[in-house]
């Protein structure tokens, strides 16, 4: 009997897993099914009306990129006495004495740019946006990451919206689409850009043209400077702080519009470790936004139910990366178990593994819709880079596992960059160069995964529950590449 319990309770937890993963599965299916082309401006503003606005450039020891940054910045297409540019410097390394020299250079040829640099760091990026606030000049405000490099005609095409679009009085932040600088250097940065136009493709603009809450990417948007006021300014208490005040801005009557048609180029990482670092910050400030603002969505008395309903799946998505672990961690002993049970339970937990078909299916309908639009010539030919970024993702899943704990209950480091290295070419090496990133203990414990998948794969195998098989596979391969790599990786950077 007692052994029936057991069986029972770990079905039923099997089920709760099963059903939290086919939500998010059919979810990415209804985003799919729910999107629609981003409204695009038929005219631009003209050059007489072009306002006073500020670019806020946040650096944080970026010797390598911080030239092509401010390079680009100062060479957009705008009048040169209506874009201030501020350099928000937080480096503690040689990246300071070489801002200051690049800044100068620029004062010097007639720009209106500016370096403020902070010697204690306090609420890290949302600190330094903020602090930039006091002197920030015009009513908008455009911010560049490090590793972004925007085209000329960037700052003329997004800021239009505000006053051309038939609400423009109505929107407080415009989001345009990420590009690529360097998609093709390796298979990891191939499945991060596919990742990410799905991302910005589908999930953000139809979160945008249907009106439900949607997050501001941190980079390569233009705020509007009320809206931030308005909203109680930027706040260091989440690692997401882009996410934290576009809901809270929302939340206050403020629309974020996405532009698809307007893309910002930025580099990829190209070391695991430092794409694991990115996912894990953004999944612990997402998850830490989840906490601080899902109160808030589903008490608004103005929100929809299905708005709040997409903004609690949107908030809450990295626990899908925990229902994966759990869902493999839990296989083998309720395999061994049922070894010794009746068929009636049997067929539950093989209903288990069939809930997962959707689950999976979904995110690569998605990301498949992306690729068509985007490569509508050749899309098929980028059908395995979509099966690949399942095996990818799940084999993130320990590391963005460990995230969403630290963020659900507040422990851990508060923030680690993602060095950049200014690769874009195959043959541009980044082993050898300054920001080695240390090994990642991790990646042991992704191969034991990978070994514990392979296990219950066997056992599936031999007991009959061949609708698991192909995600105990998915499970096995996917922790074996990203351990691997990182291991791989982590060799050749101390070897160099």
């Amino acid at each position: 009997m007692s052994i029936l319990i057991l069986i029972t309770l770990l079905t039923a937890f099997n089920g709760i897993v099963a059903l939290w993963l086919l939500i998010y599965g059919l979810n990415a299916c209804f985003l799919t099914i729910t999107n629609k082309p981003s409204p695009r401006l038929s005219k631009s503003l003209p050059p007489d009306d072009l306002p006073v606005l500020t670019v806020q450039l946040p650096v944080y020891n970026e010797r390598y990129v911080a030239q092509r940054l401010i390079d680009a910045v100062c060479n957009l297409d705008y009048p040169p006495d209506r874009l201030f540019i501020q350099v928000l410097d937080d480096s503690t390394d040689d990246t300071q004495e070489l801002l200051q020299s690049i800044v100068a250079e620029y004062q010097a040829k007639g720009h209106w740019i500016t370096y403020i640099h902070r010697s204690v760091r306090t609420g890290f990026k949302a600190g330094a946006l903020q602090n930039g606030m006091a002197t920030a000049q015009g009513e908008f405000i455009a911010i560049f990451d490090a590793d972004f490099v925007p085209e000329p005609n960037w700052l003329k095409e997004t800021i239009g919206h505000y006053f051309l679009h038939p609400e423009a009085d109505k929107i407080g932040v415009v989001q345009t689409r990420w590009g690529h600088l360097n998609p093709e250097y390796s298979l990891l940065t191939k499945l991060q850009a596919t990742c990410l136009d799905g991302h910005f493709i589908v999930e953000q603009r139809s979160r945008s043209v249907n009106q439900w809450l949607l997050n501001f990417n941190g980079t390569a948007g233009i705020w509007r400077k009320r809206a931030i006021e308005e909203s109680g300014g930027w706040h260091g208490d989440t690692l997401a702080e882009d996410t934290d005040l576009s809901y809270r801005a929302q939340l206050k009557g403020w629309r974020i519009l996405f532009d698809s048609t307007i893309v910002a180029p930025a580099e990829l990482p190209v070391a695991v470790a430092a794409y694991k670092v990115q996912q894990f910050r953004w999944a612990k400030g997402t998850i830490q936004c989840a906490k601080k603002l899902l109160p808030q969505v589903w008490h608004h008395p103005y929100l929809s139910l299905l708005a709040k309903g997409q903004a609690t799946i949107h908030l809450t998505g990295y626990v899908t990366q925990l229902c994966a672990l759990v869902a493999l961690l839990m296989s083998v002993p309720t395999m061994i178990l049922l070894h010794h049970d009746t068929p009636t339970l049997r067929e539950s937990v093989m209903g288990f593994w069939g809930f997962l078909t959707p689950a999976a299916l979904g995110p690569s309908i998605l990301y498949l819709a992306a690729q068509r639009e985007l490569y509508p010539r050749n899309w098929w030919c980028r059908i395995d880079r979509v099966i690949l970024l399942s095996l990818f993702g799940t084999g993130l899943s320990l590391n963005n596992s460990r995230a969403v704990m630290e963020g659900l209950f507040n422990y851990g480091l508060n923030f680690r960059r993602t060095p950049k290295f200014n690769i874009q070419r195959p043959t541009d090496r980044w082993q050898d160069k300054h920001y080695k990133i240390p090994f990642d203990p991790m990646a042991l414990g992704e191969l034991a995964l990978s070994a514990y998948g392979l296990m219950a794969l066997v056992i599936a195998w031999w007991e009959s529950f061949y609708t698991s098989v192909p995600y105990l596979l998915m499970y096995t391969l996917g922790y074996a590449y990203v351990g691997g790599l990182t291991l791989w990786q982590s060799w050749e950077q101390k070897s160099s």
